[in-house]
């Protein structure tokens, strides 16, 4: 077996591993099962397409964390984590999608044997990856056992960044540079969609500068005309029509950290209605981005924002951002902080959000937006797109 391709150093995946029990500790939490995939990678470096079946990361009272999850995957376990191979737990492939029996049934007994069945169990009980059935398994099978729900307990150990994670954040700007000028670059009246955004897959994928990019946890959002006043739709084969404004919500990743952002094309001469969009979203970003410093809030940034929105007559009845980096599909957002009024966490050095802009009015959209970090001083735009309504005739 050839050695972990590890992308942190042991004393970074050992110092998330403190950070995560002092967390425990402060809920009451003996032991915890994780099976948000951004979680486990985080904790341990797991990298692979096996989110689809259950699996778990479980961060017990000492020792190394143990990985559990579908026996085919287990060497993928092995070539990226730190973990011992006595740590790395497969289940027969019996157990995989089966309607007799579940992972977690395994899974319990595997915790029995270690003597960790009668102790305060955390689950994330909140996540697209954990499913009723599989906490109805757990209990079942350790009736001696207190559990509590831990969602986001790890999530939130993940909001401050470290050197080498703004460093693949970095890597992963310079990929949605390359995404963004390729967008302007190819796009034309009658194009059709699915070939732009084939382009967009080559250019993120491809990279730049010797940088190869990973896949995103989200696939490009495009919707063109009326069409984009709802933010989620995806592409079809339609050719692009001169007179129609078209957002492209993308992201740059890089070892799975993730730097989101839109622009807006315009083909034709823009209506005044996208002109006055732009006017009050590069107004609005400019208002947030000079509250975005370590000591003031989230809400602080929304609120900006919010106030030149409402001069403008605009509404927008949605948080304006969310925190960035690590993640797998189906969202690269970390499921902690939001951008918006309410929200008093307090900003620090290192963190990074999706300075999410975008506006879905009746019967337009329109969407500028930057991925931040915040500094020791202030706030730093990560990626150089000129930030304007881009204009293709």
């Amino acid at each position: 077996m050839t050695q972990p391709k590890l992308k942190f150093s042991l004393g970074e995946y050992a110092a998330r591993l403190e950070k995560t029990r002092r967390a425990m500790e402060t809920k009451g939490v003996d032991l915890l099962v994780v099976s948000d995939p951004s979680n486990m990678a985080w904790l341990t470096g797991y990298d692979g397409w096996s989110f689809y079946v259950h699996q778990a990361v479980i961060v017990p009272p000492q020792g190394e964390p143990i990985w559990f999850g579908r026996g085919q995957d287990a060497n993928g376990a092995k070539f990226t984590t730190y973990l011992k191979h006595d740590n790395i737990v497969g289940y027969p492939d019996h157990y995989v999608q089966s309607t007799e029996r579940h992972p977690m049934d395994y899974l319990s007994g595997i915790l029995t044997e270690r003597d960790f069945g009668k102790l305060t169990i955390g689950v994330e009980m909140d996540n697209y990856w954990f499913s009723a059935a599989a906490f109805g398994a757990l209990q079942k099978h350790l009736p001696n056992a207190r559990f509590v729900d831990a969602t986001a307990l790890v999530n939130w150990q993940r909001a401050v960044k470290s050197e080498t994670e703004i460093g693949y954040m970095r890597n992963a700007a310079r990929i949605v540079e390359a995404m963004h000028a390729r967008i302007f670059d190819k796009i034309e009246v009658g194009m059709r969609k699915c070939d732009l955004v084939a382009e967009i897959y080559d250019a993120g994928t491809r990279g730049v500068d010797g940088i190869g990019g990973d896949y995103p946890a989200i696939v490009p959002l495009l919707p063109s005309g009326v069409e984009a006043s709802a933010p989620h739709l995806t592409w079809d084969d339609q050719p692009l029509k001169k007179g129609e404004g078209t957002f492209f919500e993308i992201a740059g990743c890089y070892n799975r950290y993730h730097l989101p952002l839109s622009r807006t094309v315009f083909l034709g001469k823009p209506t005044q209605a996208f002109l006055d969009a732009e006017k009050a979203t590069l107004e609005g970003m400019e208002a947030g981005l000079a509250v975005a410093r370590p000591g003031n809030t989230c809400e602080d940034i929304a609120n900006a924002f919010f106030a030149v929105l409402k001069k403008y007559g605009i509404v927008k009845d949605n948080r304006t951002g969310y925190p960035i980096g690590l993640s797998y599909p189906p969202d690269w957002g970390e499921r902690t902080m939001s951008l918006r009024p309410g929200d008093r966490t307090e900003l620090k050095p290192g963190m990074t959000f999706h300075f999410m802009t975008g506006l879905w009015l009746d019967d337009m959209g329109f969407e500028t937006t930057e991925s931040i970090l915040i500094t020791d001083s202030g706030v730093e735009c990560f990626a150089n797109v000129p930030r304007r309504l881009m204009v293709k005739d």
